[in-house]
């Protein structure tokens, strides 16, 4: 049988409480899954990992995505938050390719695409869409 892992789908700006609230729900969901030994890989496939989280960033969320965006020193910077638990889970960091744009966040093949002056997508995002 196998499992879908869910979906968590992002989308509050990273100065509203619900963004911090997407992050401490992921990193206790993954930290549950990964100490949980009882939850098995696919029967199907014994190589198969277990499925994980899938996270998409939509709307002001995109925001995070930004290696520009700078954050005073006394408050969570939800960006490297997002990216020390992409590294430790090996979780990808989707962000819709169209809100990000309009919010000013661009990769390098959607800057040379769009003319744009350059690129601010913080190392571990990707675009998509």
């Amino acid at each position: 049988m196998t499992t879908t892992a869910p979906l968590l789908l992002i989308t509050a700006d990273p100065s509203d409480p619900l963004a911090h609230l997407a992050l401490r729900y992921a990193q206790a969901y993954l930290k549950d899954i990964s100490a949980d030994d009882t939850q098995t890989n696919n029967n199907d496939n014994p190589n198969t990992k277990r499925p994980l989280l899938n996270v998409f960033f939509y709307g002001d969320s995109a925001h995070l995505a930004n290696r520009l965006r700078w954050q005073s020193a006394d408050q969570m910077n939800l960006t490297k938050e997002w990216q020390m638990l992409a590294e430790q889970y090996q979780l990808p960091l989707p962000v819709c390719v169209s809100t990000a744009l309009s919010r000013g966040v661009s990769d390098t093949d959607n800057s040379t695409r769009h003319q744009l002056d350059g690129d601010n997508l913080a190392t571990g995002f990707t675009l998509v869409g």
